[in-house]
């Protein structure tokens, strides 16, 4: 019997462990799932179908004001970005940001990927163990995305601690509790806008400043703006590389194939994105209207989660959904999301985690867990599914 879920559950690291299980058993029972979030009646969606219909459903709007009003309020500047505005604010926003993503230049960036990766590895002694997350899935996108954006290199850490702390709030006073952190992202980003302001670089901060300097967004969108390009260009690429790695090495077939056949490097990060979901829920969305999904009525002003994770395990879509197949085909996972949402970073995602696993395997072949993956530690998290450490050696 199915039991009662709280949308906080779905963020505990016990929970991230292993949460297909009960997403199998929610596309079985209640597909279209009623619970609460921040005190608003809120569905569940965990069918494939269904997912991919909510990704693109025009009656669903980002931006609700009874309910983000009081969110922008308390969490202001930082939640005016791309993701949580809708029609054409949305594509202004997304059109000033969008340059730096196309996937040209992303792919002129595989040299520097390639070097950081060799400079990251070069300082790892793989027989006295070293941690996977911290020392490689971490500072690889911090280091390519943060050059994207121009941010010095003294300021990335923080900035990355700082803006995951105000991404994975699940419950009113977890959001509350993150508002220090969020003050003091504010404050580091307006002194990096007024940086390049002073001094114009070749980054994507200083095309932002000066498209507000334009009028083309204001002071707020401004700060979101780069605040966003945090989040999104570290932590869903952190967690495929980090989870990847763990998956590869939990699935020694799959990993022997994948060491043997460069060939294949493109779809099994595709398999990847598809079997570890680095973000498990897509953010919120609210109708706009009454209507239904399956059976179940939403009314007007609802929230709705699309949850990515279980649409990527779903047996209708996927055939033995539950096995790591890195040449499956057709694979129209929904990692990235779709529609007007669709992941702006998703091409140089990609190209990180190609290029990152690649050369792990390559450079350590026999990598394996120096602990148990049961004492592994994960993440808190309600959106992504990531990992806190990966302790790994190599046989001596």
């Amino acid at each position: 019997m199915l039991q009662r879920i709280k949308m906080s559950d779905l963020a505990q690291p016990q929970f991230k462990a292993n949460p297909y299980a009960l997403y199998a058993q929610l596309r079985r029972e209640a597909p279209v799932y009623p619970t609460r979030f921040l005190g608003r009646r809120t569905w569940l969606i965990t069918r494939y179908e269904d997912v991919t219909r909510l990704l693109k459903e025009d009656g669903l709007v980002k931006d609700w004001p009874p309910v983000t009003g009081w969110l922008h309020f308390v969490c202001q500047p930082l939640t005016h970005h791309m993701l949580n505005k809708d029609g054409a604010d949305h594509a202004r926003l997304r059109g000033l940001a969008h340059h730096a993503f196309k996937p040209g230049l992303i792919g002129q960036l595989r040299n520097r990927v390639q070097s950081v990766c060799d400079e990251l590895l070069d300082k790892l002694k793989p027989a006295h163990g070293f941690d996977v997350m911290q020392e490689f899935a971490v500072p690889l996108p911090l280091t390519i995305s943060d050059e994207i954006l121009g941010i010095p290199v003294t300021e990335r850490r923080s900035l990355h601690a700082r803006s995951q702390s105000s991404f994975s709030p699940s419950t009113i006073p977890e959001v509350l509790l993150a508002v220090p952190d969020q003050r003091l992202l504010t404050r580091q980003i307006q002194k990096l806008i007024k940086w390049r302001r002073r001094e114009p670089g070749d980054d994507l901060v200083t095309a932002l400043v000066q498209a507000g300097s334009e009028g083309k967004l204001s002071e707020e969108e401004l700060i979101a703006s780069i605040f966003f390009q945090l989040i999104a260009g570290h932590d869903t690429t952190i967690n495929l590389i980090g989870v990847g790695a763990l998956a590869l090495m939990q699935n020694l077939e799959a990993k022997e194939h994948f060491k043997l056949n460069p060939m294949i490097a493109e779809s099994a990060i595709e398999e990847l994105l598809r079997y570890t979901s680095p973000l498990d829920l897509a953010t919120h969305r609210f109708a706009s209207e009454d209507m239904a999904i399956n059976s179940a009525k939403i009314s007007r002003g609802d929230a709705l989660f699309a949850v990515l994770g279980s649409a990527n395990r779903d047996e209708s879509e996927f055939p033995d959904p539950d096995i790591l197949n890195l040449t499956r085909t057709p694979n129209k996972h929904v990692a990235f999301g779709q529609g007007l949402h669709f992941c702006l970073g998703a091409p140089l995602a990609r190209l990180e985690a190609q290029v990152a696993l690649t050369t792990l395997f390559r450079r350590f072949p026999n990598l394996q867990l120096a602990q148990s993956p049961e004492s592994l530690s994960w993440r808190k998290s309600l959106f992504v599914r990531g990992l806190n450490s990966l302790p790994v050696k190599t046989p001596e």
